[in-house]
């Protein structure tokens, strides 16, 4: 998964936003990604996540497990359900797998997973794969109750040097066959995307070829265009890109910060039009700020994005 930055948060809007009842569905229950230096910024999550939020904490190269365990336990007693990153890529051995789910498990209650393989391109030890992970059978042993792993719309150049996606697939048929065989609960987590289009093709292949695992969709939060310009180039985001180019190209929208509003109508008003439409939760990259990204949940998504702090406000007496 992609590294997340902190911008400055723009300025509030002036009007109130007109809830779409499909988007405020599609809204609830949403994720949202953190790393431990982004998240030191926040002063109170309880003030803009809602309660029992997901929250993802990205473990990026050179990030020491110590603060990947400390951030845990935050938002763990804080009352988020955490889901740290396990990146093969950066494991050095089992014994390494091993120490890290016991210091999350034993320090911050962590009982779930994001298993992938990670960016570098060479291993650091002897995993390079989520496959060979979860086949050390130390996530079942821990008792860990979901297991979730990464997925690709557009395609990852990194399995598939062609631009296929052929081992990409062989790869998600692999992990429905886990799935199958054990009582893990899993879902698929992917890379963010700019186009409703590309997406509805890809998992629509995935059924298919007979992957079921829900999917949870990457959506880029609120950020400066040129930014998320820059961090669609460096992921491999190919079709959608086009969506950035065009606003680009819209001197009247080149300096506004871009809004993730049309990629989820789309999304929302097809899942709600095809209920059982294998797309089941929206996965935040906070690319402009956690705040700005909260807060522009909380504006579309109703009573299911109210914050901790402010639902626990309004239900007291």
């Amino acid at each position: 998964m992609v590294a997340l930055l902190n911008f400055k948060r723009p300025a509030p809007p002036q009007a109130s936003v007109t809830l779409a009842p499909d988007l405020e569905a599609f809204l609830n229950g949403y994720s949202i990604e953190v790393m431990p230096r982004t998240a030191r910024k926040v002063q109170d999550f309880r003030a803009l996540l809602p309660e029992n939020t997901r929250v993802y904490i990205a473990h990026i190269e050179g990030t020491p497990i110590r603060d990947m365990v400390a951030t845990a336990r935050r938002l763990a007693h804080d009352g988020y359900n955490v889901m740290p990153h396990f990146p093969a890529r950066l494991i050095k051995d089992k014994a390494t797998l091993q120490d890290m789910i016991a210091r999350y498990q034993g320090e911050a209650g962590v009982d779930q997973a994001l298993v992938l393989a990670g960016g570098p391109r060479t291993p650091h030890g002897e995993f390079e794969s989520s496959m060979q992970l979860m086949e050390t059978g130390l996530f079942d042993k821990a008792g860990f109750k979901h297991l979730h792993v990464a997925g690709h719309p557009e395609g990852n150049r990194d399995i598939d040097p062609d631009g296929g996606e052929a081992m990409v697939m062989k790869a998600l048929r692999w992990k429905q066959a886990f799935r199958e065989r054990t009582d893990a609960a899993m879902a698929i987590v992917t890379q963010f995307a700019f186009g409703a289009g590309p997406v509805v093709a890809w998992a629509n292949r995935l059924a298919a070829e007979g992957v079921t695992l829900p999917i949870h969709i990457g959506i880029a939060g609120p950020a400066k265009l040129q930014t998320l310009i820059t961090f669609a180039i460096a992921c491999g985001v190919g079709p959608s890109l086009d969506v950035l180019q065009k606003r680009a190209r819209d001197v009247t929208k080149l300096l506004l910060p871009y809004e993730p509003i049309d990629i989820l109508t789309q999304l929302a008003t097809h899942k709600a039009t095809i209920p059982d439409f294998n797309i089941e939760r929206v996965h935040f990259f906070p690319l402009g700020g956690i705040a700005t990204n909260a807060r522009w949940a909380i504006d579309h998504g109703g009573a299911s994005t109210r914050p901790a702090a402010s639902a626990q406000a309004q239900g007291s007496p």
